[in-house]
């Protein structure tokens, strides 16, 4: 046989006649014989005598079928493989066909068939697609289909719209609820006096709670324990607000947080300024409520005296013996601004947002959304305040009515099961 020595790849023209004899039948002919060739690498198979077998298969047909030969190969790197050869039956794609000629482009298994005595001695391949074959060291890279090229490019570009779109809406509403403070560059000066500390030892113990401006400690004074509000440099205005809010008369009352004193620790930008006042062990309305659930009594017990403590805030007295207390709007009432001293009895701490209503001063104008959003009335997230007394008031009392509800949500009081203070 000739068969591996007649095939080659090259631009398509695969054979030459002249390294073998002429086996293709010009014309149409009756196929009588094939060339035989079956490759069966199983050992077992070559050890019965049923594997390689090449030779010349006499084809067998029907009366009124035609008949054909074919031959199978592979193209491995470059190596011809012959597969099979051998008779085929009345095939319309074999018809009039003298050579053993592939068309497709690069087949796994290359296929032909054809008509004549022996035709499938030579085989050919002669692809549609008859453009010349470029040799490139290079290997072509497939490109990627149309969905995974805009995957792959609108992703980072939506991942990064969102992150910054997110960012944005922080810093709006960071500059929202909390009005921006100038960082001072030099020491905010001496401290006022504190004669109720004096010169007693001050000693921190632990963190109880973070807020707005600051963090607050139990520490210890003597033999008692009292709360520590440390405020970093950057809050003194909060600070200085609280302090002048305490300081102002009639501010001593059973539902306002009792304050006992001011202080400025450190030097220069390390300088903290501490407000120093009475320590509730039970803590804040916010946290006791996560823990317990509320009788009908203490319910009752805690609205009762929260809103006493309220009324009075924004009462303005005059003629009291250590002057005029005027009306003062706290401006974030909420559960974690309520304190419950041991008996459940509530009273009102935090007012770095406190404002204040003097005869003949007017409340100004730029006092714009302060406080804790989820406690705030309609009007104040609508910016349409009106900037009067009687307006900030009603704000903190709309704001009352939300931590009743709070306190409502954690009764277990059950319907006629309850009796009255």
């Amino acid at each position: 046989l000739c068969i591996h020595s007649c095939l080659w790849f090259g631009s398509f023209d695969l054979v030459s006649p002249s390294l073998c004899s002429s086996g293709a039948i010009l014309g149409r002919s009756e196929t009588q014989e094939c060339v035989h060739y079956n490759y069966n690498p199983n050992p077992a198979a070559i050890q019965e005598n049923r594997g390689n077998r090449s030779g010349i298969e006499t084809c067998a047909g029907e009366k009124d079928k035609r008949r054909h030969c074919f031959a199978t190969w592979r193209n491995v790197s470059g190596t011809v493989d012959i597969v099979k050869q051998g008779c085929w039956l009345d095939d319309t794609n074999c018809y009039d066909r003298t050579e053993c000629v592939e068309t497709k482009e690069s087949p796994d298994v290359f296929f032909c068939c054809c008509e004549g005595n022996m035709c499938n001695q030579k085989l050919f391949y002669t692809p549609d697609n008859t453009q010349a074959v470029q040799t490139t060291s290079n290997p072509v890279t497939p490109k990627p289909p149309l969905f995974t090229t805009l995957m792959y490019s609108l992703v980072p570009i939506i991942g990064i719209t969102a992150i910054i779109l997110f960012s944005f809406w922080m810093y709006r509403n960071h500059k929202l609820a909390y009005p921006p403070v100038l960082v001072p560059t030099q020491d905010p000066g001496p401290m006022p006096p504190s004669p109720i500390l004096g010169q007693k030892p001050l000693q921190l113990i632990e963190i109880k709670a973070r807020g707005r401006f600051g963090c607050v400690w139990k520490a210890q004074l003597l033999n008692d324990y009292v709360a520590v509000k440390i405020f970093p440099i950057q809050d003194k205005q909060s600070w200085h607000n609280e302090y002048e809010i305490y300081n102002l008369s009639g501010m001593r009352h059973e539902n306002l947080l009792h304050f006992l004193g001011a202080e400025k620790r450190g030097t220069h930008m390390d300088i903290e300024l501490w407000l120093i006042t009475a320590y509730h062990e039970k803590g804040s309305l916010t946290d006791y409520l996560k823990a317990n659930v509320l009788s009908w009594n203490e319910l009752c017990h805690i609205a009762q005296t929260m809103s006493r403590g309220l009324a009075y805030l924004h009462e303005d007295i005059p003629g009291l013996k250590d002057g005029h207390k005027p009306a003062i709007a706290h401006r974030d009432i909420k559960s974690k601004n309520i304190l419950l001293k041991s008996n459940l009895t509530a009273c009102i701490a935090d007012f770095g947002l406190a404002l204040r209503f003097e005869a003949g001063k007017s409340a100004g104008d730029t006092h714009g959304q302060v406080g804790t959003r989820r406690y705030m009335a309609p009007e104040v997230l609508e910016g349409a305040i009106n900037f009067q007394r009687d307006s900030f008031l009603r704000i903190d009392m709309y704001a009352l009515g939300l931590v009743l509800w709070e306190l409502a949500a954690r009764c277990k009081a059950a319907d006629g099961k309850s009796t009255l203070p």
